[in-house]
């Protein structure tokens, strides 16, 4: 389904059941490649992927239709089908492989300048429930006339750029715009990552109460989480470094333009990104050494039952190896004796009291 807004109406077209689409590269099949993450999609959107064409307009910005593109425009996709891809290539000239790039899920950071076109794919964070952090790939495509941007689902970082935040962008300058939405990303990492330390002291905090088995699961979650994060960091430190040093390749045509302003708001998202480097590795020496610290703390206790186990099992062995000696069909002390039974059971227990004494004295209960 291909949804778009023009003159606010809404218009919808099918394009075909997702089963017959064929893949990106025309190699993989798109059903099995990506159907976990588009049945997600299209629960969350009614079954429809879509596309926006922005362009800043005065202090808001307008919606265009795919008909309708001009100079300066910004083509926020997400998830798009096959059809809706060769719609996109044929309207804006932009190659295939930039647009399909960051539709691989498992495509790295890295920035690529061809045919006077940039794509520059990122890792941003996702939240997908309130204990389940990930990232994804975010492809950003700069062309003399167009800038688009392209996801597998809708995100926070492209979101935040709407009607209502009109007046801090403009389509117009695309490369502060790339800017822009790389310090969105490194400024949402810097959030998730203060979220889950808040959500790490919450569950330490219950563990040195309760040793809960969902609580170490939710512990490790995290864990993952900003080990994803860590390589995410660095690989889009990476790219900004790079960035930084296109503005000076002359040998090739360069969509890269940059003024004063737009130096400074990339030294911010170096700086960000640095910051967030740092504050991830931190947090995940934090985190590791608390779980190492947890495991130990799980494993004492369990040497402690099995201790006690143990000392209560030689305790009650003592009666028994008494009560099977005189319980022998042969000739034994106190046979005659009236009292016999009782001395057994006497000599039983003063045995097993000496033994409970000794195991005492060696810290074994």
């Amino acid at each position: 389904m291909l949804y778009y807004t023009t003159g606010g109406r809404d218009k919808t077209s099918f394009l075909g059941p997702r089963a017959e689409r064929l893949s990106f590269y025309g190699k993989i099949d798109y059903n099995r490649r990506y159907k976990g993450r588009m049945s997600r999609l299209a629960a969350r959107k009614g079954g429809s992927a879509m596309y926006k064409i922005l362009m800043s307009a005065g202090a808001g910005v307008d919606e265009y239709d795919i008909t309708q593109l001009e100079r300066g425009c910004w083509i926020d996709v997400v998830a798009p089908t096959a059809k809706e891809i060769a719609t996109l290539v044929k309207a804006t000239g932009i190659q295939r492989d930039f647009l399909t790039a960051a539709l691989d899920s498992e495509e790295k950071s890295r920035t690529e300048v061809d045919d006077n076109q940039l794509l520059v794919v990122i890792d941003i964070p996702f939240l997908r429930s309130n204990k389940d952090y990930e990232t994804m790939p975010l492809g950003i495509i700069l062309t003399p006339d167009y800038m688009m941007t392209v996801c597998l689902e809708t995100n926070a970082v492209t979101a935040a750029f709407n009607a209502r935040t009109a007046r801090t962008f403009s389509t117009f300058k695309k490369t502060r715009f790339l800017f822009q939405i790389l310090y969105k990303s490194a400024t949402l990492y810097l959030k998730y990552i203060r979220n889950i330390i808040r959500r790490t002291d919450d569950l330490e905090h219950h563990l040195r109460r309760a040793m809960e088995n969902s609580k170490l699961f939710s512990m490790l979650d995290l864990q993952k989480s900003l080990t994803y994060f860590t390589t995410s960091l660095k690989s889009n430190y990476m790219v900004t470094e790079k960035l930084l040093r296109l503005r000076s390749v002359s040998s090739q045509p360069n969509p890269v333009k940059m003024y004063e302003e737009d130096e400074d708001l990339l030294e911010d998202v170096i700086v960000e990104y640095k910051q967030a480097i740092e504050m991830v590795e931190m947090y995940s020496r934090i985190v590791n050494s608390t779980m190492e610290v947890f495991a130990s703390i799980i494993s004492n206790n369990l040497n402690l039952v099995m201790r006690f186990l143990a000392s209560v099992t030689i305790i009650l062995a003592i009666p028994t190896l008494f009560f099977s000696l005189w319980g022998m069909n042969v000739p034994v002390p106190f046979a005659e004796n009236p009292f016999g039974f009782w001395l057994v059971i006497a000599i039983s227990v003063l045995f097993s009291a000496a033994a409970a004494a000794a195991l005492w004295k060696h810290h074994m209960f």
